[in-house]
Order: C-alpha cells, then structure tokens, then sequence
C-alpha cells in the first residue's frame, strides 16, 4: 500500500476580464472609451430636459402624470426601469406622445454616439490597405 499524502484540491479559476498582454514600455495607453449609456438614463434625461424646458416642478408632473413624485424622480436620474404605461403617463403629463419621448432619447443616443466617435482611438490607417 502507498501512504502517499492526498492531492490537495484546487479550484479551477475563471477569470471575468480576458487577460491582455503587458503593454511594451513607452508605448502609451488609449483613453477609456466613454461607457455606451443604458436606455433608462436617456428616458430619463429627456424627462427632465424637457420638464425643466417647460418650467415645470417634479410635483406637478407627477400628479399630472398620477405616479409618486420620489417614483419621477428615479426616473428621471436613471435609477428605474419604467414600464411603457408609466413612461406614456408622463410624456402625456408633458404634453408629449410616447413616440416624441422615446425620439428624444433616440436624439441624446445619436449625440453619445457622435462623441463617442470623435474620441476613440483612430486606427492607424484610414481606408482602404492593401498587402502584397
């Protein structure tokens, strides 16, 4: 019989960022690209663009638009996934249609993606490139 010692057990690892290369001393670092926003802050940006466009208090939007004033504001911060009545009930409390609100956020996603576009890294060649 053989008293050798059990294998110690090892977890296997499972990295969550793929590993990447040491960058090469002297080269420098691209900038972070901006993060691409999530639907609900452009909804809720465009909320409280045009409720402040319009003069208007979190107050009395969200008793036009029968929801809780803290429930607006969430929304208006991002912080809340609206369901698509409630979103309808206060672009109607706006004065809005439910298209025209979800145009609005359409327009702020089309603006992120033109800065977004400016401030990436450029390739190295522009065109086309061809290799013998």
């Amino acid at each position: 019989m053989s008293t050798q010692a059990p294998a110690p057990k090892e977890a296997r690892v499972i990295p969550l960022r793929p590993q990447t290369p040491p960058r090469p001393a002297g080269v420098p670092q691209a900038p972070p690209s901006p993060r691409e926003p999530l639907w609900r802050n452009l909804v809720g940006d465009a909320l409280r663009r045009e409720r402040l466009a319009q003069e208007r208090t979190l107050k009395d939007v969200a008793e036009a638009a029968r929801i809780s004033m803290p429930y607006l504001s969430e929304l208006e911060r991002g912080l809340k996934e609206a369901s698509s009545e409630v979103l309808a009930a206060a672009a109607r409390a706006l004065g809005l249609g439910l298209g025209d609100l979800l145009s609005l956020a359409q327009q702020e996603l089309t603006r992120y993606e033109t800065v977004r576009r400016r401030t990436a890294p450029t390739a190295r060649h522009d065109g086309l490139c061809l290799v013998a």
